[in-house]
């Protein structure tokens, strides 16, 4: 199959491009690294040429802001156009578990338009639901850290191994489309502050964690259950640990 991966150069592109390459697919990775901007909308009808399927793991740079709504919002607008005119027969895309859920999150208000547009589109469709990435509990430190005190929700979480989220969108782009969703989610479950405060305290990050109801996760506050997938998500295999021995981003340098 003719496969093309926009956002090809991420953490996830970079692994889906590598696992279908090596099923033999044809298999180009687009970015703007390599011309193909999805806000701009330049080299995106060159890149879609003769595709079969359109892999799309592109994200919004900000996550608390309208201008990650925006970035939702026209890329997807200018990616379905395109794939659209080229005739590309599937499209699978990356969302987050939650969606739909947390409208004051403009981030995952974004998520929600861009979802509801696929699926209007026309174009068949496989929608996966990730849960927070292991690899993302950087941003959310980063995200939260004010001088050396995190404010976090108690909110429950299931995160995830990005190979693993890998593993299951390579699988789908050459499958059948759902013209739906599935979700995947880590092997275990639990709280954000908890995990995040074990995960600081991991690294000899030097900051105070503090668990607080009002806590917002990009712009949102959170019940405790907000971000829990259904209980017939698929299970990655990664647990928190396996995931701590092995990855660089576990060994941030602060």
């Amino acid at each position: 199959m003719n496969i093309v991966v926009m956002g090809g150069r991420g953490l996830v592109g970079r692994n889906i491009v590598e696992r279908l390459r090596r099923q033999g697919h044809a298999v180009s990775s687009a970015s703007r690294a390599s011309g193909v901007d999805v806000i701009t909308g330049r080299g995106l009808a060159e890149s879609l040429a003769g595709a079969d399927v359109v892999v799309d793991v592109t994200n919004s740079p900000t996550f608390d802001d309208l201008a990650s709504f925006e970035f939702f919002r026209t890329a997807i607008a200018n990616l379905l156009a395109a794939e659209k005119r080229a005739g590309v027969g599937l499209h699978v895309s990356l969302s987050v578990v939650g969606t739909g859920r947390l409208d004051a999150s403009p981030y995952l208000r974004g998520k929600a338009l861009q979802e509801r547009r696929i699926a209007a589109s026309g174009i068949p469709f496989t929608i996966v639901h990730a849960t927070q990435f292991f690899e993302f509990l950087l941003d959310i430190v980063n995200y939260a850290v004010r001088g050396q005190t995190i404010d976090l929700s108690p909110a429950f979480i299931e995160p995830v191994a990005s190979d693993d989220v890998a593993a299951t969108i390579a699988r789908v782009a050459v499958q059948a489309p759902l013209n739906g969703s599935i979700e995947i989610a880590g092997p275990e479950r639990a709280r954000m502050s908890e995990l995040i405060q074990r995960f600081v305290r991991d690294i000899e990050a030097p900051y105070e964690v503090r668990t607080r109801t009002d806590a917002t996760y990009f712009g949102a506050v959170l019940d405790e259950s907000v971000l829990l997938p259904g209980a017939d998500a698929e299970r990655g295999t990664q647990g928190f640990e396996a995931w701590r021995g092995r990855s660089e981003y576990a060994r941030a340098d602060w």
